[in-house]
């Protein structure tokens, strides 16, 4: 009787798996192996943003594990990527201390446009042609703005870097 039981749960478990179109591992494309992260041109007047990003995307690239990450010369593609725009919005403002109205932000909304493609070594046509990703964050004032403004740039960025490599990734 046990085995009976056993034998129809697996057997149930085997069908639910086999006709449900889900896959287990990794979707990329499955010639490409690994990938490496050009160094990122940044079209904008804040400065680190490219290296900032350029470390976000290789980071991503290897949290997700689908694809190895290695140098331009030995990888299968090599993501290029250009920050076009950042953007900073303040949401809300404060009142001064004595009571008084007055336009103190205390909470801001930092927003990244990054545009990207997939080149493979030695094609002059791109595996992924031109897309574009973009990052937002909100961050709150602290002691020092200029620090808080880096780190929701940081922030946007890390949520850009998400759609880049989930845009290759998962983009076939």
């Amino acid at each position: 009787m046990m085995k009976k039981v056993l034998f129809t749960l697996v057997l149930l478990t085997a069908v639910l798996f086999s006709g449900c179109g889900y896959q287990f591992g990794s979707i990329a494309h499955p010639q490409l192996e690994s990938i490496a992260v050009a160094p990122v041109i940044n079209d904008t007047i804040f400065y680190n943003a490219s290296a900032m990003l350029r470390g976000l995307i290789a980071e991503r690239v290897t949290v997700d594990g689908s694809l190895k990450l290695k140098d331009a010369r030995s990888a299968d593609c090599i993501i290029y990527a250009r920050i076009t725009d950042v953007n900073y919005q303040a949401t809300d403002s404060e009142k001064l201390p004595d009571g008084k109205d007055a336009f103190m932000p205390g909470e801001w909304r930092c927003e990244v446009k990054v545009e990207y493609s997939v080149v493979l070594p030695g094609r002059a046509k791109p595996l992924v042609s031109k897309k574009v990703a973009n990052g937002s964050a909100m961050f709150t004032n602290g002691n020092d703005l200029e620090t808080s403004r880096q780190s929701g740039m940081r922030m946007a960025l890390f949520s850009a870097a998400k759609n880049v490599v989930s845009g290759i990734v998962e983009g076939w």
